[in-house]
């Protein structure tokens, strides 16, 4: 463990009216064409297995296909996308962003920034830390989308030959491998063709939808919510059942969110009403229409909408769509991922940027080799997107209600809305919410037991290390020792140091404490450089930190005694590149000329070892020290020059 490592962020909150840099005020079609592409992968490719989901009799509890019951599902379908996507996100939800960024985690920063100008607002922290389940819920996504999408996609061939159902398995495998050894690469390149490839996907489903409808016209009655409200009213029986299959039409519908900060509120919500959800509404009524004509075609009716010459096609245009659904979960896994650990809820991970021109576009290799083992464990542990999809709801409807509850709760005491207008709009989402929650939890047994455990077990590594992270900080400052007086020692010549030319650079966990490294120079090697530059590192909870208000610089009280302390803030979205950032300095603020390219830079180096105080419980101690060892390089992660850093070592008991 490094210094950086267990740095403690000083938060700021923007001003109210600052501009977000990544929400476009002009919405160019380019930009919508690129939120098609990226944005509504997951939700786009719904239509392939929801009703058939819905109507499947080897489920637990079938739901019995009859005509009545057809007209039920399909406007429950309808009217569960219209309220918790339409009304929850685009409408709602999507206003309430950190500095344009959306998501689980932007809630979360928000609410961590009320919390200390707040302390009395327990409520805040408390809500936090459902935020922090929220995203690991998100985590268990991201393995289990790929897994579903795919393997509902390749299913597909069962359509055009039965026999090749055997090779559903190896074929889906190959896709999933294949997915996740160009990771590295980026989406850059294969993202110019993400959105051309998602506007024919909602173009030919919402065709074989209207195709479907012609055959049988009645069903555009379902678009009525008396059938949605009958349906649940006079059969809740069974339609409290079918919820758990319903919710599926809303997968993805989280993404909306969390991708607002690369295209912006605007693109979204376009690409959303004007053709993502008319081509998903005619995809769900032509496919309720063609059951209505044959229930036998309940076995695949999202390819059984097409004729037969069509079909393979559309199994190829299905499996390129759910490439690019899978492709948009595991990008925002690592988002959420990478947030977490400059947030301090993960230890620092090794993230690369795999595009010059997009931000968000970044690779994490541990998030990627991880979601790889436990996708294809998946696969061949349920082996087909039946059995995944009782599994599926739960991670979707618990990010959705954890999402709803943190905007009411921002929506009152950060907008000052009225507390009857909160209860007004949040007591029946949060309700319907509810329901979807509870008919998935009738599930438990037959699968939806994983995401619950995916998700226990990332929220107990982040909050176990999030509390590792205060034990370690508190062991370091007895240590360390206060920054001020140490000084104050060296410049009343108390400690009694050699002074030898050149520029050394320490990073240093904060403001207060001095740097162990420098410590140890001055006190064992009694040597100290002509110009010191003492580098803290404080993580902002918003995406990045404008230029001008990067660096800040103390002198701590000598201005002539060649140590400066510097700060230096980075956006939680953003990589620390420590040289970048001190080149900013001027002479003047820095006591003399840096010469940064020939400068030595010095970490302390923390060994942890495991120790009798009872700071934690035994297990959690066990689990924070094995959660050290993934912690990236440090002078990569800071952009350090390998060949002129120095690390020195030291131990901490936790």
């Amino acid at each position: 463990m490094t210094d950086q490592q267990a740095h403690s962020a000083t938060p700021r909150d923007p001003a109210p009216n600052a501009p977000h840099p990544s929400v476009h005020d002009t919405v160019k079609l380019a930009v919508v064409v690129g939120a098609l592409g990226v944005v509504f992968g997951d939700i786009g490719t719904s239509p392939i297995y929801t009703l058939q989901t819905v109507f499947n009799p080897e489920d637990p509890h079938p739901v019995p296909l009859n005509d009545n019951n057809v007209y039920g599902v399909v406007s429950l379908i309808f009217w569960s996308v219209m309220i918790i996507v339409t009304v929850t996100y685009i409408l709602l939800t999507m206003r309430a962003d950190n500095n344009g960024e959306g998501g689980v985690v932007a809630l979360i920063t928000l609410l961590r920034k009320w919390t200390r100008t707040h302390p009395g607002r327990k409520a805040s922290a408390a809500l936090a830390t459902v935020g922090l389940f929220g995203a690991s819920l998100f985590f268990g996504d991201g393995m289990i989308t790929p897994a579903i999408s795919v393997l509902s996609a390749v299913e597909g061939v069962k359509t055009v030959q039965p026999s090749l159902g055997e090779y559903v398995i190896p074929i889906t495998a190959v896709i999933i491998i294949g997915l996740f050894m160009v990771q590295r690469r980026g989406t850059e390149t294969i993202g110019r063709a993400f959105g051309p490839v998602m506007i024919l996907w909602f173009v030919v489903i919402g065709a074989a939808g209207v195709g479907g409808i012609l055959e049988h016209v009645q069903i555009l009655k379902a678009l009525s919510p008396t059938y949605a409200i009958g349906f649940l009213a006079g059969h809740f029986h069974i339609a409290f059942f079918a919820l758990a299959a319903v919710v599926l039409s809303i997968t993805g519908a989280e993404a909306l969110y969390a991708d607002m900060g690369h295209f912006g509120r605007k693109a979204i919500s376009r690409g959303w009403l004007f053709l993502v959800l008319p081509a998903l509404t005619l995809s769900y009524l032509g496919q309720g229409a063609l059951l209505l004509k044959n229930h036998e075609n309940i076995s695949s009716p999202f390819f059984l909408l097409v004729p037969s010459w069509g079909r393979l096609p559309l199994v190829l245009l299905a499996t390129a769509a759910t490439v690019i659904a899978s492709q948009a979960v595991i990008t925002g896994a690592y988002s959420v991922m990478a947030q977490a650990a400059q947030l301090g809820y993960l230890p620092r991970l090794r993230v690369t940027h795999t595009s010059a021109t997009t931000i968000g576009q970044i690779y994490v290799p541990f998030v990627n080799w991880l979601l790889f083992v436990s996708v294809l464990t998946l696969i061949f542990a349920f082996r087909s997107s039946a059995a995944l999809a009782y599994a599926y709801g739960m991670t979707v409807t618990g990010t959705i209600t954890i999402t709803t509850l943190l905007f009411f709760y921002v929506a009152h005491y950060r907008w000052n809305i009225p507390r009857w207008l909160i209860l007004l709009g949040a007591v029946p989402l949060l309700l319907i919410d509810g329901l979807f929650i509870a008919a998935n939890l009738t599930k438990l047994l037959h699968g939806a037991w994983l995401p619950l455990l995916i998700a226990l077990s990332a929220f107990t590594v982040m909050t176990t290390w999030q509390r590792g992270r205060e034990v370690v900080t508190q062991e370091r400052e007895r240590a360390e020792g206060s920054l001020q007086e140490f000084i104050d020692e060296l410049s009343s010549g108390k400690l009694a140091a050699r002074t030898v030319p050149g520029t050394a650079i320490f990073l240093n966990r904060g403001g207060t404490s001095a740097p162990l490294a420098l410590r140890a120079n001055v006190e064992h090697n009694q040597v100290r450089h002509e110009h010191v530059v003492i580098v803290a590192i404080e993580t902002e909870p918003v995406p990045r930190v404008p230029d001008d208000k990067r660096v800040m610089v103390n002198d701590l009280g000598y201005g002539d005694d060649g140590i400066t302390h510097v700060t230096i803030k980075f956006g939680y979205m953003e990589s620390p590149d420590v040289p970048t950032a001190l080149a900013r300095l001027a002479p003047d603020e820095s006591e003399g000329p840096l010469d940064l390219d020939k400068a030595s830079y010095f970490l302390s180096k923390i060994e942890l070892r495991r120790g009798k105080a009872r700071t934690m419980a035994g297990w959690r101690k066990q689990l924070f020290l094995a959660t050290s060892h993934i912690t990236a390089d440090a002078a990569e992660h800071f952009g350090l020059p390998r060949d002129r850093t120095v690390i020195i070592g030291s131990h901490i008991e936790v």
